[in-house]
Parts: C-alpha cells; sequence; structure tokens
C-alpha cells in the first residue's frame, strides 16, 4: 500500500470515527480527542488506539467493539481492532476547536 491509498484509507476510518458518538456527550468521538492514533498495516488491517472519557465511562464495554465493528466495515479496511489506553488521560483540551465551540467551552 503506497502513501496516497494509505491517506485515502485513513481519510474514511476518520469519516467513519465521526458517526459516533458519546452517548452523554453530542459530539463525535474523533471530535472529542478519543481517538488518539489509528495504525493501518499494509495487509490493511487497522489497529485504532483511543480512550474513554472517563474510567466509569456508561459506554466502556459498547464503544470499542462499535468502533471496532464500524471502521471494519469500510471499504478496504481487512480487519479493526480496538486497544484502549488511560495515558494520557482524556481531557477538554483534546477536543478539536469545533466540538469546543458546540459545547460551549470557548
Amino acid at each position: 500500500m503506497d502513501i496516497e491509498q494509505r491517506n485515502a484509507l485513513e481519510g474514511k476510518i476518520i469519516e467513519m470515527l465521526k458517526t459516533i458518538y458519546d452517548p452523554e456527550i453530542p459530539v463525535d468521538i474523533y471530535e472529542l480527542g478519543l481517538i488518539y492514533n489509528i495504525g493501518i498495516g499494509d495487509d490493511s488491517a487497522v489497529t485504532i488506539l483511543m480512550t474513554l472519557t472517563s474510567p466509569s465511562c456508561p459506554v466502556a464495554e459498547t464503544l470499542p467493539p462499535e468502533v471496532e465493528q464500524k471502521v471494519a466495515s469500510v471499504e478496504g479496511v481487512a480487519s479493526a481492532k480496538v486497544e484502549i489506553t488511560w495515558d494520557p488521560s482524556w481531557d477538554k483540551s483534546m477536543m478539536s476547536e469545533a466540538a469546543q465551540l458546540e459545547l460551549g467551552f470557548l
């Protein structure tokens, strides 16, 4: 996979991530800053490194499988795996400017 193909696939993955919302916050998980890294292997296997808003997040059990399922459904993705990390811990400064504006933080 060349860099153009990788970039195009990453763009499609990001668009899919923007359709997934934290149920407590009316902003998608990408704009919230919950996605730390999107890794795309030469075999089109995708690894998403992400966090949640808190360790006690009510969707901790359901959100990662939803992300895996939706990313795996993107054309060109062979498989998808989500890894959860708490380092660094999520905070409001990780949100995009658009998300901060939408939630009234700016």
